[in-house]
């Protein structure tokens, strides 16, 4: 079911089930993922699968589906031949998706949804995003990310989830472009050991959110699980607010080849150990699917 308890005030009272990787769950069920748009592209060409995506890991115990979007913007769109109007639809699709799949789970407990924004390095589809350092200023990124999200934000999705960050200047664009929009948001950034992908310390990336009323929760994903530990801990420190994670399975996405190499090393056993550190919102990102969601759920639960 849908929540009238805000997100806001369930991390406030406990931790809460994120789901996993949507890619992840999406090339499972047989789609080719290659194109450019990534999963948006199925808000265009099949947005069912969507849907059941977000219900699988509604099923496997997540309370929060993120939404597709998180490469969806207009210059990409705009390059597949999707003008402005359809664009904003495909965008708002994506909210209405996970609402839907909510709706068939029919659980009794709370589920939200967070309306995903990628970096601008996601549009670019050529690995920037885990560099950071695009050359651009922050009023530049700002004006970039401003226009999806406030369509993102018109779909009246529980939570904007500013996701996979790898610079600290992108982040502070992000917070300015959030403002006034009436949504909260989460900020996560990308990280390798205790910096962004962009090289900064996290404890000097971190300070902007907690002056920013509009960001009820902190932290990081798309990373390796080892990394998760100290930036929890950081991030509970600098901010004094939730922190939010969920790391990738541990495997290494090489953007040349478009694929993921080497092995897992992401357990559910690791947390509890993210719980006691500070996270109240944790679960996976890519690679990590439903049956790994099932066990942090399980995990969380019986903590």
């Amino acid at each position: 079911m849908t929540s009238t308890l805000s997100l806001a005030e369930a991390l406030a009272a406990g931790t809460v089930v994120l789901d996993g990787g949507m890619s992840n769950q999406l090339e499972s069920a047989g789609h080719d993922l290659s194109d450019e748009l990534w999963s948006a592209r199925l808000l265009a060409e099949q947005p069912e699968a969507v849907t059941e995506a977000h219900l699988a890991y509604f099923r496997a115990g997540a309370d929060v589906a993120i939404t597709a979007s998180y490469q969806a913007t207009f210059e990409g769109f705009a390059g597949r031949g999707i003008d402005h109007d359809r664009a904003a639809e495909l965008m708002t699709l994506s909210v209405e998706s996970a609402r839907e799949a909510a709706r068939r789970a029919r659980v009794s407990r709370p589920l939200w949804v967070a309306a995903s924004a990628g970096p601008y390095g996601a549009m670019l589809a050529d690995g920037s995003e885990y560099r950071g350092r695009y050359g651009l200023s922050v009023d530049e990124l700002e004006r970039f990310h401003r226009p999806r999200l406030e369509v993102l934000a018109a779909a009246r999705p529980d939570v904007l989830a500013l996701e996979t960050v790898p610079d600290a200047d992108e982040a502070t664009a992000l917070l300015r472009a959030v403002r006034g929009l009436g949504v909260p948001a989460w900020l996560t950034y990308s990280v390798a050991g205790d910096r962004t992908r962009a090289g900064q310390p996290l404890e000097e990336a971190f300070a902007p959110a907690a002056e920013a009323d509009e960001v009820i929760a902190v932290g990081v994903n798309c990373c390796a699980p080892q990394d998760v530990d100290a930036a929890v801990a950081t991030a509970a420190r600098v901010t004094g607010k939730p922190v939010v994670v969920y790391p990738n399975s541990g495997e290494t996405w090489d953007a040349g080849a478009r694929a993921w190499t080497g092995r897992s090393s992401f357990t559910a056993g690791q947390v509890k150990g993210w719980q006691q550190a500070g996270a109240r919102l944790i679960g996976g990102c890519c690679r990590v699917g439903p049956d790994a969601v099932s066990g942090i759920a399980e995990a969380l639960r019986t903590a």
